[in-house]
This record gives structure tokens, C-alpha cells and sequence, in this order.
């Protein structure tokens, strides 16, 4: 089980982000959750949205480049120990996780998004532990 992650790329000056999340919000494009990783000349802006389609091409219209990302959304307790638990699990399954990044919602608890090379076998190894998954359509009731 996976949910798609929208990358896109901006320039690392100041304003571009702004330019990006303007474009968002007057399409009334509520992110659920959302990273920034940054190099010298560019950006890689990490969001997760409830309508993947209609959020990348309102972005693509809008000149951004932008490209869908499988990645793992799990639930767990927002208590020490939570997020160790779900990396001793990928660990102990020889899981190599890329990336990661957390957010919250609107019910008690965490998810953390997960950027692993093999999916089938990530999803396997965390719902062997009991580690709930999130599916796209999960995102809207967050």
C-alpha cells in the first residue's frame, strides 16, 4: 500500500516557494503534509495532497516542474519510541529507507512518510508488525 507524493522542483531564491504554495492556495489546494530539501541552485518541495491529479496539474499549468513519487504513509503513537519502532522493523527486514518526514492531523497520533526502494517488501515487513498504512484515499481524513 502506498500514497503518491508530489515532487517539485523550485529555485532556491527567495520568493520561489511563496510562488509555489500561492499557486497552490488560490486553486484551494490543501496540503497535507509537506517537505523541503535544498541545494545550492534548486529545491525539492515534498507534498502530499488529497487529489494527486488535479494538484499536479494545477502546478504543471503553472510552469513548476513536478513528478508523483510512490511512497509509505504509516500511522503510529505519538509517544517516545513510536517512530523507532517502525525503523527497527524496516531495519530488521534489511530496508533501506531513502527519506522520511512526519506530519499530523486532525486525530491523536503521527505518520511518518517513507521513501524506500522496495515497496512490496516494506509494506510486508510493517504490516507483519501491526503498523497501519495509509492508502491515498486515507489522506482526505486526516
Amino acid at each position: 500500500m502506498s500514497v503518491n507524493q508530489i515532487s517539485v522542483f523550485v529555485e532556491n531564491r527567495p520568493g520561489s516557494l511563496l510562488g509555489m504554495t500561492s499557486v497552490l492556495a488560490e486553486a484551494g489546494i490543501d496540503m497535507r503534509a509537506f517537505s523541503l530539501a535544498e541545494t545550492t541552485d534548486f529545491g525539492i518541495a515534498r507534498l502530499l495532497v488529497d487529489d494527486v491529479i488535479g494538484t499536479s496539474t494545477v502546478l504543471k499549468d503553472a510552469g513548476y516542474i513536478a513528478s508523483l513519487t510512490p511512497v509509505l504513509a504509516v500511522e503510529m503513537p505519538d509517544v517516545p519510541g513510536g517512530l523507532n519502532r517502525v525503523l527497527q522493523t524496516l531495519a530488521d527486514s534489511g530496508i533501506n529507507v531513502d527519506y522520511t518526514y512526519a506530519f499530523t492531523g486532525k486525530r491523536p497520533g503521527a505518520y511518518m512518510v517513507l521513501r524506500v526502494a522496495d515497496h512490496a517488501r516494506a509494506a510486508a515487513a510493517l504490516a507483519g508488525k501491526g503498523i497501519r498504512q495509509l492508502a491515498q484515499e486515507d489522506l482526505s481524513d486526516l
